[in-house]
């Protein structure tokens, strides 16, 4: 390990001596200055790796040095250490983005711990994280192998995306492989509950066992709907949990988080079936039996989700909310953001406000297209940062900024989530079969039968049937379909791409999130009906 180098600047650090001595033998390089001038100058010349800083100097404060050390090197961490311990020094100093803050008189350990937590907080909560999980690894394995049902499938799903987290602040590649290896096994299972499930799920109707796309708005929704208390539902496009999870901090410091929860995209897990069951409230053939001039199948010229403030409207004329006041909103591009932000006010008037926000899904399909994103967004980790760098400076949370201090209700949810792609996998149709490569329908569908969930009679699964002897299948895990035709070249194309429309944690279990204003009292659900 590199011995660190310290900076210590002090106009008495003649009478340090044994301080400076103690850190030594603790195993740091300490050079000394007695001047902010000289401290600058040495941050200019000589490589760093922390400053202990006494404020009250003469010429230089330590607050001015402070300043302009900060100027050379941004990242450089500042202990500040001061006989002064006024409310507004200390606000000036942690302002200014000091790492510690030390009265006098400081005793050697208590700057060594503070230089401790420093240079090895990184390693100490590494090794804190890496053996938790260890720990937890028995547990996980256990659940996995004791045939969860659908709740406990969405609590390993969760767990796994906690460790996924934790695991991204380490160093241990090591663990990190271990926990990608049980993520792996996670979907191997998942997908063979899936199989043996989804038919049962489909066939209750409108009322499966878990929460799915044509039953969010009326268990997630509907429930908190209060005339005079504005309630918005903001869809965000294949937005998965990991990636809620980056964004959640941002939105802590502007609501109360009353429920975090995830429900279960319908299969195929793309956005003209899914977004279309959770507005209309209906499975995809049911909603193909009422509306077939607005339905469109996937080989079908059109548009497949021009509908939706359409199908929502039904769905709550059913529910017997024909009374509330609704808007629409779907943001594509960077202008209808901009209007959603000057709009916002606007909407305070309504019951329930739907925003549909394509940011995310739109950039998943970007990577795949683009080079430069593939660069960005290279893995899950590279991924959730781009999610979080938009969302930071996106229109979505300005105006959700501009609403806090007022007094409303928001859902945040998707429609479906997305994975990395990285196995690919043959499949033959013929000229009609779809062009998806995470979920296919078709008639005279080749494939292996291990590498797919397949549904020769597509209404078993909620699906309209497009042609007759149409099958549908889906790809497991990380599966990718490809034709034969220039396989090659299509799989280095698509390989390690986010893809969705098929099975996998990633893509079915996503998160519905529900927040209060701070502002505002304690609700109660309550819908006139």
């Amino acid at each position: 390990m590199a011995v660190a180098k310290i900076l210590w600047v002090d106009d008495e650090i003649e009478s340090l001596q044994s301080q400076k001595l103690f850190l030594q033998n603790k195993g740091y390089e300490v050079v000394a200055v007695t001047n902010g001038f000289d401290a600058i100058d040495f941050v200019k010349e000589n490589p760093v790796d922390a400053v202990l800083m006494d404020e009250t100097m003469p010429g230089l404060t330590g607050l001015e040095t402070l300043a302009k050390i900060k100027e050379v090197n941004r990242s450089l961490p500042i202990i500040l250490i001061t006989k002064n311990e006024t409310e507004n020094l200390m606000d000036e100093a942690i302002g200014s983005q000091i790492s510690d803050y030390l009265i006098k008189p400081v005793n050697p350990n208590q700057v060594w711990l503070s230089l401790k937590k420093i240079f090895d907080n990184k390693r100490l909560v590494s090794e804190k994280t890496t053996s938790a999980y260890q720990q937890q690894f028995r547990h996980l394995f256990t659940a996995l192998n004791s045939n969860p049902n659908h709740s406990e499938w969405m609590e390993i799903y969760r767990k796994l995306v906690y460790w996924e987290l934790e695991m991204a602040k380490t160093d241990s590649a090591e663990m990190q492989e271990v926990l990608q290896t049980q993520k792996d096994e996670a979907n191997n299972e998942f997908f063979k509950y899936i199989s043996q499930h989804y038919a049962s799920w489909m066939k209750a109707g409108n009322s499966p066992l878990p929460v799915m796309s044509h039953t969010l708005l009326r268990e997630k929704v509907f429930p908190y709907l209060q005339k005079g208390r504005p309630l918005f539902f903001v869809l965000i496009d294949n937005l998965r949990f990991d990636q809620w999870k980056v964004v959640q901090p941002m939105l802590s410091e502007l609501y109360r988080i009353s429920e975090e929860d995830t429900f279960y995209s319908i299969l195929p897990t793309a956005t003209q079936y899914s977004r279309n069951a959770i507005f209309s409230g209906l499975t995809p053939a049911d909603l193909q039996k009422q509306y077939p001039q607005e339905w469109k199948n996937d080989h079908e010229e059109g548009g497949k989700n021009l509908h939706e403030e359409a199908f929502l409207r039904a769905q709550l004329n059913r529910s017997g909310l024909q009374e509330i006041k609704l808007s629409y909103t779907k943001v594509l591009n960077l202008q209808a953001g901009q209007d959603l932000v000057n709009n916002i006010h606007n909407l305070m008037q309504n019951d329930l406000n739907i925003i549909v926000y394509n940011f995310v899904d739109m950039l998943s399909h970007a990577r795949t297209e683009m080079d430069i994103l593939k660069e960005l967004a290279s893995d899950e980790k590279s991924y959730r940062s781009l999610t979080l760098s938009w969302f930071e400076h996106s229109p979505l949370l300005q105006a959700l900024r501009r609403i806090a201090d007022k007094d409303v209700r928001i859902v945040l949810s998707t429609d479906h989530g997305s994975i990395r792609v990285q196995k690919p996998v043959k499949v033959v149709g013929d000229r009609e079969t779809t062009t998806n490569i995470r979920y296919k329908h078709g008639r005279n569908l080749q494939y292996d039968i291990k590498d797919v969930l397949a549904f020769r009679d597509p209404k078993e699964a909620g699906l309209p049937v497009p042609n007759v002897n149409s099958s549908f299948i889906f790809a497991r895990e990380q599966y990718f379909l490809c034709y034969p035709n220039n396989y090659h070249q299509f799989v280095h194309y698509y390989r390690d791409t986010f893809q969705h429309g098929g099975v996998s944690l990633e893509e079915m279990i996503v998160p519905v999130i529900r927040m209060e204003s701070r502002v505002g009292t304690v609700s109660q659900p309550a819908v006139e009906k």
